[in-house]
């Protein structure tokens, strides 16, 4: 009875607060209702129905995450991103470009105003094809050609003069890896920078990447090739890692993550940890709560399945390079874990259980209860949205649910339950209810490319970008 009577008073509590409701016919909610979140004890005293769900063993192709495809750009060249090209991608399950561009021509001068309306129009072209950019910029693709890098001083103009497009295209940017200095941008090879740097030696270093975590906005991410890249620039040690706690906080350490380059050459990655065991560690501990990626460089007695399952999920990988190095990627084909690879990197998650309030009454509390799954290798690392959406012939209704998917980490179960009120004025009918994950940038917030789809059959509506969880009768009173 106890329980019953907090209902109701809950019930009242929703009717003042969900005030906002759907226009007659259309649609969405000026300012969006927020769902309450339902403690464990506190479920509905009513009739409930329970609908489970099947997983799908489907590759998705879903945002910021998965093999990537590789294109460079050449201050000596004109090429740009084609459109058509990136919807033959997405078509192949691939969401993600490497875009880096080579400033040859820039190592004593400013960026030309040409090489920067080329990557305007190339982050215009990802925007429009449905893709995002993993970034990096250097000034040499060739070890056996000097200059490598630029002085500091022209490095720091140039990022003023990219500033503005991290902040315009940000929508599109998964990550941006710090790149700028050395060969390949691989922060190696170099002539302006201290080759093979101590830990007072990277304080230069450091510089770069306080720069470029300030030309880009606070919810995106820089990458650094090595586990020393960041314990050196910013005086920390192995044990004082990205916590629960501090993820996301937008400080400069929760938003510096890392990409590994030389994956399973050797039992050291050539170099990548130093065969020091702590940074392996720090690795695996602070990859939770980053973007974890980057591309294999030979077969080795490393690269085999074993070794690649185990890794990707221990150092939480969200993409790879699918065209180098392909003798590698060919023997993960060929021993048949390249499928499993391509469905785990990243986060993919698994609805296996949804509960409903049975009776759906416009101007009443309405109760959804979900379980779902991560059984991907990392969670998103970029901020998303999470919604409950009801479609009908007789207009639709959005609610949002305050849920930070970056938290759902590998491994996990996800309990997510909830209550909201169903506006007066929604007209009776029949509606589907969809858990939508969008984008939240307003330039991708609509576009189904850019929404996370579930990993279970037949729930799946392209043409929203929604995951249909059930399918309900509202009326305008108890029956």
């Amino acid at each position: 009875m106890k329980k019953r009577n907090l209902w109701i008073v809950l019930s009242i509590i929703l009717s003042l607060n969900c005030t906002n409701s759907i226009g007659s016919d259309t649609t969405e909610n000026t300012e969006q209702d927020v769902a309450q979140e339902v403690k464990d004890g506190q479920e509905p005293q009513e009739e409930l129905i329970k609908v489970t769900y099947k997983e799908s063993q489907q590759i998705i192709t879903n945002p910021e995450r998965g093999f990537y495809a590789y294109a460079d750009f050449k201050s000596n060249e004109n090429t740009t991103l084609s459109e058509n090209k990136l919807r033959e991608y997405r078509s192949q399950g691939i969401s993600l470009v490497y875009n880096v561009y080579y400033m040859y021509d820039f190592q004593n001068k400013p960026i030309s105003e040409a090489y920067l309306q080329r990557i305007r129009t190339n982050m215009q072209t990802l925007r429009n094809g449905g893709c995002k950019a993993i970034l990096r910029f250097a000034y040499s693709s060739d070890e056996g050609k000097k200059p490598w890098d630029a002085p500091w001083a022209i490095t720091q103009k140039h990022i003023e003069q990219l500033r503005p497009i991290f902040q315009e295209y940000a929508d599109v940017i998964c990550v941006l890896q710090a790149g700028f200095i050395g060969v390949w941008g691989e922060w190696y090879y170099t002539d302006n920078y201290i080759f093979e740097p101590n830990k007072e030696q990277y304080q230069p270093r450091r510089k770069l990447l306080d720069a470029l975590l300030d030309a880009l906005p606070k919810e995106r991410m820089v990458c650094v090739r090595y586990p020393q890249a960041k314990l050196y620039s910013y005086n920390i040690e192995p044990n004082q890692t990205i916590t629960e706690q501090t993820a996301y906080n937008q400080e400069p350490l929760s938003r510096i993550g890392y990409h590994n380059d030389c994956f399973l050459a050797d039992k050291d990655d050539t170099g990548t940890f130093q065969n020091i065991p702590q940074y392996r560690t720090y690795w695996e501990k602070e990859s939770k709560f980053l973007p974890m990626g980057g591309e294999t460089c030979r077969l080795s007695s490393f690269s085999a399945c074993t070794n690649a399952l185990s890794d990707m999920e221990k150092y939480h990988w969200s993409y790879i390079n699918k065209d180098y190095q392909t003798d590698v990627i060919r023997q993960w084909e060929n021993n048949n874990c390249l499928d499993q690879i391509k469905r785990r990197l990243g986060y993919r998650f698994v609805l296996t259980e949804g509960t409903f309030s049975k009776n759906a009454v416009s101007g009443m509390p309405f109760f959804v209860e979900m379980k779902l799954k991560n059984i991907g290798w990392a969670a998103p690392f970029n901020p998303r949205k999470v919604e409950i959406v009801l479609v009908g012939n007789q207009g639709s209704y959005k609610v949002a649910i305050k849920k930070d998917p970056r938290f759902w980490f590998a491994g996990q179960d996800i309990v997510i339950k909830v209550r909201f009120k169903l506006p007066e004025s929604l007209k009776e009918g029949t509606y589907d209810v969809y858990l939508n994950l969008p984008d939240p940038k307003e330039s991708l917030y609509s576009r189904p490319e850019f929404s996370i789809q579930l990993a279970n059959e037949g729930i799946w509506n392209a043409s929203l970008g929604y995951n249909k969880l059930h399918t309900i009768r509202v009326t305008t009173s108890k029956q």
